[in-house]
């Protein structure tokens, strides 16, 4: 949804937001905060970083990496509710499951939430074998998914600890897909984060897809997902249960 207004202040009570319009575009998303209830919130942008598993980075043929490279998706690209829409993609959907970090005001992490970076294979490495940007193998329709987000309160560093115990599991049509624990990152999310504010106009409410691990594969209509963020004991931090169609 797209507001237009000129010299006007927009002031959010609910959100505890402000926002100011000076003739501009101003655009709002609905977005689950952390009781899973609907708030209105800024447009934000879905940071994303590349090859921070090696063991991802190898089945794919490539190196690992030493320092993060990032895309950026558009939060159009958030697919909210229903079941995903595989066979209305005019290519292939390949599932990447990712831990995801929502940044607070001050650059902090306030939520995790596990989540989907879906992929056009084919087509993203079609065009980077030409040297191209891979946005269409990325950017399309419905290729992020957020789960609810859990409140974090610790720090960027905590959230990569063998001690925290933070882990990652993607079934497939009850088949274990993609498993592993946060600490196994080669490029950690701190490290990420700490590159990106070096440049990037990270801004509150963002997110940060952190990578994905091993196990990729195509998804087709019929399948069903069941994507998880899991802390110590087992206990399920965040969950997207869905279907593909």
């Amino acid at each position: 949804m797209f507001l237009r207004r000129t010299g006007l202040r927009f002031f959010i009570v609910q959100s505890l937001v402000m926002f100011r319009s000076r003739g501009d575009r101003l655009s709002f998303f609905v977005h689950r905060e952390f009781d899973g209830e609907p708030v209105l919130g800024a447009v934000m942008a879905l940071w994303c970083t590349i090859r921070t598993f090696a063991k991802h980075a190898l089945e794919l043929g490539n190196q690992p990496l030493a320092e993060p490279i990032f895309f950026i998706k558009p939060d159009q690209c958030l697919h909210e509710t229903g079941p995903l829409p595989v066979s209305q993609h005019p290519g292939e959907m390949h599932h990447e499951v990712e831990c995801v970090v929502k940044i607070g005001a001050n650059g902090e992490p306030v939520a995790l939430a596990v989540g989907l970076d879906l992929t056009d294979r084919p087509a993203q490495s079609k065009l980077r074998a030409k040297q191209w940007p891979w946005a269409k193998g990325k950017c399309f329709r419905s290729s992020a998914v957020i789960g609810q987000w859990h409140q974090w309160n610790s720090t960027w560093e905590a959230i990569n600890l063998e001690q925290t115990g933070l882990r990652l599991e993607l079934t497939v049509n009850g088949d274990l897909r993609q498993s592993a624990f946060l600490s196994e990152m080669s490029v950690p999310i701190h490290h990420q984060m700490a590159s990106l504010s070096e440049w990037a106009p990270v801004q509150e409410n963002d997110v940060l897809f952190t990578g994905t691990p091993s196990g990729v594969a195509q998804l087709v209509p019929g399948d069903a997902l069941i994507g998880r963020l899991i802390g110590p004991q087992d206990v399920v931090l965040s969950e997207i249960t869905m279907r593909c169609e």
